[in-house]
């Protein structure tokens, strides 16, 4: 009869205090997470709408931190335009990012054919498209679309209405160039 007493000395030992398995938080699944929006958020009609992520609501100076400190390990990382600006020190604060959003959709949301779109790039604010320049007289298949960006300080581009091969960003010198500049947009049918 084999009683295992030779098994005795494979199993290994109970794990003591010192040598328990010490867990550190991945960064990447940590951003992944503070970036999330809910499901519903992708229903929203503004940019305000959509503010429901981690990233929206915990302690600006803790999400900058997190930000710095997952944004080192691997490179650029999905994050908010107003994030990336206050990180570059180009932007105060979280609420200006915003102001500038919610000026763009007071702006936009009032006039025919604009429409927001909340399903833009993971942990970005969503974007503005003009449908009517889209499949238009101009046979178009993108439409002319309006996002925000922390490339200058006007914080605004425009992507003409186009098909093919995506042209490059055109600078806004912030909501009084926007405004300034809707008639040459909405031209584009």
């Amino acid at each position: 009869m084999n009683t295992g007493q030779e098994l005795g000395n494979t199993i290994p030992r109970a794990r003591v205090e010192d040598d328990a398995p010490r867990l550190e938080p991945m960064l990447d699944l940590e951003w992944s997470r503070a970036i999330e929006l809910p499901q519903a958020a992708m229903t929203a009609a503004t940019p305000a709408e959509l503010r429901r992520a981690w990233v929206h609501r915990a302690p600006e100076d803790t999400v900058l931190a997190l930000f710095r400190a997952s944004a080192g390990m691997v490179g650029p990382i999905p994050a908010p335009w107003w994030l990336r600006a206050i990180a570059d020190g180009k932007l105060d604060s979280r609420e200006q990012g915003f102001r500038v959003e919610d000026r763009i959709a007071q702006l936009l949301g009032r006039r025919p054919g604009w429409e927001f779109v909340p399903w833009a790039a993971d942990g970005e604010s969503g974007y503005w498209e003009f449908m009517p320049s889209e499949r238009g007289k101009s046979g178009h298949a993108i439409p002319t679309t309006v996002m925000n960006t922390d490339r200058h300080p006007g914080w605004i581009d425009v992507l003409p209405a186009h098909t093919g091969a995506t042209p490059d960003p055109i600078p806004i010198a912030g909501l009084a160039g926007l405004r300034s500049r809707l008639g040459e947009l909405e031209a584009v049918r």
